[in-house]
């Protein structure tokens, strides 16, 4: 594995040969995307490491723009007579296009602001390195006569934007990501944790937690469907309340497809949801830049209840006479930007005080299977899955069969009782997120399921 996956300076002479090109078939505005990825992923079943892999890809996309048309072409080869083929492959997508009117220039460059998130343990984490802390966490689930699932990945990526205006934006960064399932008889646990460094992770104990879930959940009841207290924990807020983000784009609201049309600036959430898109988040990852090179801007999404800004791109933002976010997405493109570095603000309220201070609730890992059954009312409907407890006079009493769900993301934001302190939370539903766990009232659950 190199130790640069693709530097700055590769980026820079890459993109020379890029502008050369394109003058060759007259073309003066051209950009360039630059991608690199090493990732290597440990997977583990019943009890053993079963799959070791690595993977490396690098790749170059490069846009072009005339007469107000615009195309892109793409390639993971860097030698001149493929970057020459790549951008008269984009000219003559462009010229088969029709014209934009709204179509703007080739963005300027700005200040963009460093944000410093590559580790370099963990761009050079080995398969020794993942397979000790998963036969560890094997170990853990295994002893309680349990079987644990799992991955366990490691790597890092970079993401370069060029364009002949004169911008020059690179960002690298490394991620590692552990996810366990404990598998009993008739109950299951599940814990998953991401970070920019893997000694930010503790697999063990990620394996306990999962373990522990599948042991308190074994011999499930079943209680009826209806309205319950629930005490979501961060996994659960993620991805349920994660799938309302994308309703934040400008386009969409314009387009009338957003949840957020024609409410803007009006009171829609409890006075205490705060929420956020800031990539210099010190739990966040990401790059500081978006599809175009313009720098990320941090957000008040939702202030009070009451959601305030919207993500802009530079065509939507020209529209409504209004700067950009720094939110939108390479060109061409129909979805327009949307807010990707979430922060939900949380409180002092601790999943334990949670618990203690409920008398009869639910208290939910994480769901899956979400899907949206009305867009205006943002009502989704998906199941709970890998632990799902009955709560009484203030502790955890057993372990429930598990539900269907259907249930507003309005209404449940309206009835948010305490907040946890946020943390970055991986889920399998929504991109990663910095959240807190939440306790909510009146949360509908309208089926029992058949596991």
């Amino acid at each position: 594995m190199p130790a640069e996956i693709i530097s700055q300076k590769e980026c820079s002479e890459l993109f020379g040969a890029v502008e050369t090109a394109a003058r060759a078939v007259g073309v003066s505005d051209v950009e360039a995307l630059f991608g690199a990825h090493f990732g290597a992923l440990t997977r583990f079943a019943n009890n053993t490491i079963h799959q070791n892999v690595a993977e490396q890809d690098r790749w170059l996309s490069v846009r072009v723009a005339l007469n107000h048309r615009t195309a892109r072409a793409t390639t993971n080869r860097f030698d001149p007579d493929s970057i020459r083929r790549t951008v008269e492959q984009a000219l003559a997508l462009a010229r088969s296009a029709a014209p934009n009117s709204d179509l703007l220039p080739l963005n300027e460059p700005s200040v963009i602001s460093e944000t410093k998130r590559f580790d370099a343990a963990t761009a050079a984490a080995t398969p020794e390195h993942r397979g000790r802390a998963v036969a560890e966490a094997i170990r853990i689930v295994e002893s309680l006569g349990q079987t644990a699932a799992g991955i366990y990945s490691t790597g890092q990526s970079v993401e370069a934007i060029f364009n002949s205006r004169g911008i020059a934006a690179w960002h690298a960064e490394t991620m590692a990501q552990f996810s366990i399932t404990a598998m009993a008889d008739d109950s299951s646990g599940w814990a998953k944790a991401s970070a920019v460094s893997h000694g930010s992770i503790q697999p063990a104990a990620l394996a306990r937690r999962a373990a522990e879930k599948a042991r308190l959940s074994r011999d499930p009841e079943e209680i009826p469907p209806g309205r319950y207290t629930v005490i979501l924990e961060p996994a659960a807020v993620l991805d349920l309340v994660g799938q309302m983000f994308g309703d934040f784009s400008a386009t969409a609201v314009a387009d009338s497809r957003s949840f957020l049309t024609d409410r803007l600036g009006k009171k829609l959430f409890g006075d205490n949801i705060q929420i956020c898109d800031d990539v210099a988040h010190p739990l966040q990852a990401g790059v500081p830049f978006d599809g175009e090179g313009v720098p990320r801007r941090k957000l008040t999404l939702v202030e009070a209840g009451v959601p305030r800004e919207l993500a802009y791109a530079r065509s939507s933002a020209h529209r409504a006479g209004v700067e950009p976010t720094g939110h939108g997405f390479p060109l061409p493109n129909e979805v327009g930007e949307a807010p990707m570095n979430i922060v939900i603000a949380g409180g002092s309220t601790s999943l334990d005080e949670m618990i203690a201070s409920t008398d009869r609730g639910v208290l939910v890992t994480r769901f899956w299977y979400i899907r949206e059954v009305d867009p205006y009312e943002k009502i989704m409907t998906g199941m709970t899955r890998d632990g799902t407890f009955l709560i009484e006079y203030g502790r955890v009493t057993r372990g429930l069969r598990n539900f269907r769900f259907n249930q507003g993301l309005i209404e449940l934001l309206n009835n948010v009782e305490a907040l946890s302190p946020s943390v970055r939370a991986s889920g399998e539903e929504a991109f990663d997120m910095v959240v807190p766990a939440m306790k909510v009232r009146s949360f509908n659950f309208t089926e029992v399921t058949r596991f």
